[in-house]
C-alpha cells in the first residue's frame, strides 16, 4: 500500500506544470532503534522520568553519558532528532541532583533556542523534583530580574553575544562560576570563520574566569554531522573532546527529492524561477494535506512565498479555505507572535510556514511530513538540518531541495550521488588571526590583570607579540598585579564577535542604527547609490561617510539591485607553504596584501544591466592569506593554439573554484576573492589566486590548499564540463560578484587548463 508521501510524488508528476524537475529521488531506508547500556543506572528521578515515558537510551545517549560521568568533554555529532539534548540533561541533571553546590551554563547560537529550550528543561525540572531554577539571561532578561538569576539559578541559559558583554561584571557572577561544572555549546558547527574564531577565544576567556574562582568545567558540543568533529571541538575550547558519532537513534523512510526548475530559454542558459516552483510546490501539499516547512534564502521571500500560496489556493474553489493555514516566520517578528506559530505548527492548525533559517535549529514544532528547501543552503550541513526537520516518527516522510542556477547549486542536481556521498564540509576556525587575538586580549585584561606566565596557555603562539603591541598604542598598561586595560571606551564595546577589523561603518536609518558592517564589506555593499538588502527589506544607501565611517541609508522597496565593479591587485608578501606538483605547476599559501580599486557599479533589474554609474572611493587595502597556483608556460601557448583567450580561462576557472570552495571549507562563496593573472609580477608567470576575504584571514585559504589536489580541481572541471550552455552561464563559470562583470571569460579554455592540471596530479 502506498504512503501519503508516494501519492503526493505521483501526483506532482501528472500536474500540467510538471515537465521533469524531479531529477533525483534518494530514498533513505527506515531505520530501527539501536540502544544501548550505563555504567551504572541513573538516579531514581532520572530513571522514573524515563519510565514514564517508555524510554530507553539509544547508544549514543548512553555513551554520552558515559562519557560525561568519567569527566571527560564531548562532542556529539548526530543527525538532527536524534536526542542529543537529552543526553547532556540527564547527565547535567544527574550532577545538579548530586551536589547542591554545581551549575550549569548553556549557550546557544539564538534567543529563540534558549527560550525553546528552557520549555524542556523546566518540565524536567518539574516532573524530576530537581531544583535548578533553570533561566534565561541574555539582552532581553529585566534588570531587575537579573541579580536574582545570578545568585539562585543553577542553570542559566545565554548567547555568546551576551557572555561577551558579562565577563567584565564575572564578580556578580561569582557564586554561579564557583560552582560551574559543565558549558554547553549547542550547534557548535555554527561556529566557524570570523564568528568562530572570536567565540573559540571567548571561551577561552570563560575559561580563565572559571579558573580564577576555582572551578573547571567540561564542555558539552552538540553539532550537526560536520567532517572535522574532533578538530573544530579542540579548536572552540582548547580542550580534547571525545567524539560521539554512532547515531542509535529510529526514524521512518524519507524520499528526498532534488526538484530541478525546467530551462525558460533555447539556449539552456536561464532556468524557471526558484520562488516561483517553490510556491508551485507548497501550494501541492498544503493540498493534499502534507503539513509542510518551507525554507527560503530572506524574510522577504518566506513573507513572498506564503502570500503567493496564499493566493493560488484563494483562486481555487476546492482549496480555498486552506488559505488561511498557511504562514510565514522569520525573526522580526515578536516573541509572543512566534511562539503562536510555532504551536499552530505542532498541533496541526497550520498546514504549511514559510521561514528563514530560523526554524532550522532545534526549536521543537512537533513531527511534520514534508519540508521544502528553496534554494540550496549554501553547506550540505545545513541541507541536512533543514531536511531533518520532517520525518520526527515512524512515518514516511519527504524532503525536497529546489536549486538555484549556480554552480554548487546546479552541480549536485547532475551529482546527486557527491551529495549523498560525500562526508559533510570541514568546519573552519582559524586562531592565528592578529586582530581576533588582539581584542579578545584587551577584553580579558579589563577582566583580570593579565599574567605572562600563567596566561598564555588561552591566548597562543602570539601572546607576547601581541601585549607588546597593546602596549604601545596604551591600550593596556603593565602593573604589580600584571596587565590591565586602560582604553577609553568598553573593551567589550570595542570588539565585535561577528567582526575582524576594528575599522567598522555604521549603517544609520533615520537617525538611528540598523546595522554595523566592517570596512571592506561596507566597501561591496554600502557604498552610495548600492541597494542594501538588510533582514529581508531594501534600503538606498545615500551617503557613506569615511571620515565619521557611517553610511546613511533611506528605506525603499526596490525590484533592483547593484553589483560594484572593481579591479584587484595581489603583492605577495611571504609565502608560508609550498609545494610543486610538476615543473612550472607549484600550489603555495602565502601572506598577501589585496588592494582593490572600486570604480563604479552596475543596476541591474533580475540579471538584465540597466545602468552604470561611478564610485567615488580610495582603493582598500588590506592584509590577508592566499592560496594559490602558477601554470606552465606550455599550457598557456596550449590553450593560444587551440584559439582559446588564456585570460578569459583562468577568469572562467577562479570563478568556479570560488563556487566550488564551500563545497570543502565551511565558508560562503562571498567570504573569499580571487584574482587570475596572466603573468603575476612576483612569480613571474601565470598564477590564480584564491583568498580571504577578511584581514589577516581565517583559515578558508589553508584549508582549500590541503585539499585543492584532493578532488577539488576534479570537481571543478566536472561542475564545468557538466553545464549544457556553450559559453559560460551563472550556472558554470559567470559570478554575481565579478568586479569585472564577468570580462573576459572562456568556457572551453577553462576547460582545458583543467584537464591538463588533472593530468598533472
Amino acid at each position: 500500500m502506498m504512503s501519503s508521501i508516494e501519492i503526493f510524488l505521483r501526483g506532482l508528476k501528472e500536474t500540467s506544470d510538471y515537465e521533469g524537475q524531479i531529477v533525483h529521488t534518494e530514498t533513505l531506508p527506515k531505520k530501527e532503534p539501536k540502544y544501548g547500556s550505563l555504567d551504572f543506572p541513573l538516579g531514581l528521578p532520572l530513571q522514573s522520568f524515563l519510565n514514564k515515558r517508555s524510554m530507553q537510551l539509544y547508544i549514543h545517549q548512553a555513551e554520552a553519558i558515559n562519557e560525561i560521568r568519567r569527566g571527560n568533554n564531548i562532542i556529539i555529532t548526530t543527525p538532527t532528532a536524534s536526542g542529543k539534548t537529552l543526553a547532556y540533561t540527564l547527565s547535567i541533571f544527574e550532577e545538579l541532583w548530586k551536589n547542591a553546590n554545581s551549575t550549569a551554563l548553556f549557550l546557544y547560537p539564538t534567543k529563540a533556542l534558549s527560550n525553546d529550550q528552557l520549555m524542556i528543561l523546566s518540565q524536567f525540572e518539574s516532573e524530576t523534583s530537581i531544583e535548578t531554577k533553570a533561566s534565561v539571561y541574555d539582552g532581553d532578561t529585566p534588570s531587575h530580574a537579573r541579580p536574582n538569576i545570578r545568585q539562585k539559578s543553577r542553570m542559566i541559559l545565554s548567547n555568546p553575544y551576551a557572555i561577551h558583554q558579562y565577563l567584565p561584571w564575572h564578580s556578580k557572577w561569582k557564586k554561579f562560576f564557583q560552582g560551574l561544572k559543565f558549558i554547553v555549546i549547542d550547534e557548535a558547527h555554527t561556529y566557524r570563520g570570523v564568528f568562530g574564531a572570536n567565540c573559540a577565544f571567548l571561551f577561552r576567556r570563560l575559561l580563565r574566569i572559571c579558573d580564577y574562582y576555582g572551578s573547571s568545567p567540561q564542555f558539552i558540543l552538540s553539532s550537526a554531522t560536520i567532517a572535522n568533529p574532533e578538530e573544530q571541538a579542540f579548536n572552540l575550547t582548547g580542550k580534547k573532546c571525545v567524539v560521539i558519532s554512532e547515531d542509535g537513534s529510529s526514524r521512518g523512510r524519507k524520499f528526498f527529492v532534488f526538484w530541478n526548475p525546467p530551462y525558460s530559454d533555447e539556449a539552456k542558459c536561464i532556468r524557471r524561477s526558484t520562488h516561483q516552483e517553490t510556491m508551485f510546490l507548497l501550494t501541492e501539499s498544503v493540498k493534499s494535506s502534507i503539513q509542510t516547512l518551507c525554507f527560503t534564502i530572506s524574510r522577504q521571500m518566506a513573507e513572498l512565498i506564503a502570500r503567493w500560496t496564499r493566493e493560488a489556493l484563494s483562486e481555487d474553489l476546492a482549496s480555498e479555505f486552506l488559505a488561511d493555514r498557511i504562514s510565514p516566520y522569520r525573526a522580526g517578528y515578536l516573541p509572543e507572535e512566534r511562539r503562536d506559530i510555532e504551536q499552530r505548527l505542532k498541533n496541526k492548525e497550520l498546514l504549511g510556514v514559510t521561514s528563514t533559517t530560523a526554524l532550522e535549529v532545534g526549536i521543537d514544532v512537533g513531527s511534520l511530513d514534508a519540508v521544502i528547501i528553496s534554494g540550496y543552503p549554501g553547506t550540505i550541513i545545513s541541507t541536512w538540518q533543514q531536511a531533518g526537520r520532517s520525518g520526527r516518527g515512524m512515518d514516511d516522510s519527504l524532503a525536497i531541495l529546489v536549486p538555484f542556477s549556480n554552480p554548487l547549486d546546479q552541480y549536485f542536481m547532475k551529482h546527486p550521488e557527491k551529495f549523498f556521498g560525500s562526508s559533510p564540509e570541514h568546519a573552519v576556525i582559524d586562531l592565528k588571526n592578529p586582530y581576533v587575538v588582539l581584542g579578545h586580549l584587551m577584553c580579558a585584561s579589563a577582566e583580570l590583570p593579565i599574567a605572562k606566565l600563567e596566561d598564555d596557555k588561552y591566548f597562543g603562539l602570539k601572546f607576547e607579540e601581541s601585549l607588546d603591541a597593546l602596549q604601545r598604542h596604551k591600550l593596556i598598561t603593565q602593573t604589580p598585579r600584571g596587565y590591565v586595560y586602560s582604553g577609553k571606551m568598553r573593551a567589550t564595546e570595542v570588539v565585535n564577535i561577528n567582526n575582524i577589523s576594528n575599522k567598522m561603518v555604521y549603517v544609520h536609518y533615520n537617525g538611528k542604527l540598523l546595522e554595523t558592517m566592517d570596512l571592506p564589506k561596507a566597501y561591496r555593499e554600502a557604498y552610495k547609490g548600492a541597494v542594501l538588502l538588510h533582514q529581508g527589506e531594501t534600503y538606498v544607501v545615500e551617503n557613506l561617510d569615511l571620515e565619521k565611517m557611517i553610511a546613511s541609508v533611506r528605506k525603499e522597496d526596490v525590484e533592483l539591485h547593484t553589483n560594484p565593479l572593481e579591479e584587484t591587485d595581489i603583492q605577495i608578501l611571504k609565502i608560508t607553504e609550498e609545494k610543486e606538483i610538476s615543473l612550472g605547476f607549484e600550489l603555495k599559501v602565502a601572506d598577501v596584501e589585496v588592494t582593490e580599486f572600486y570604480h563604479s557599479y552596475v543596476i541591474k533589474r533580475y540579471d538584465v544591466i540597466i545602468g552604470r554609474r561611478p564610485i567615488d572611493l580610495p582603493p582598500l587595502k588590506f592584509q590577508t592569506v592566499a592560496v594559490y597556483f602558477t601554470l606552465p608556460e606550455w599550457i598557456q601557448q596550449k590553450v593560444a593554439e587551440s584559439g582559446y583567450d588564456f585570460e578569459g580561462a583562468i577568469h572562467a576557472c577562479e570563478h568556479a573554484m570560488i563556487a566550488m570552495a564551500p563545497m570543502y571549507a565551511l565558508c560562503d562563496r562571498w567570504d573569499i576573492g580571487g584574482v587570475s593573472s596572466p603573468y603575476h609580477e612576483d612569480e613571474k608567470k601565470a598564477a590564480i589566486f584564491i583568498y580571504d576575504g577578511y584581514e589577516f584571514g581565517i583559515g578558508i585559504a589553508e584549508k582549500i590548499y590541503k585539499l585543492l589536489d584532493t578532488g577539488f580541481l576534479q570537481t571543478t572541471y566536472e561542475m564545468i564540463s557538466d553545464c549544457e550552455c556553450e559559453d559560460g552561464c551563472p550556472a558554470c563559470i559567470m559570478s554575481p560578484k565579478c568586479g569585472n562583470n564577468n570580462e573576459p571569460l572562456d568556457k572551453k579554455g577553462a576547460l582545458l587548463i583543467l584537464e591538463e592540471l588533472l593530468r598533472l596530479l
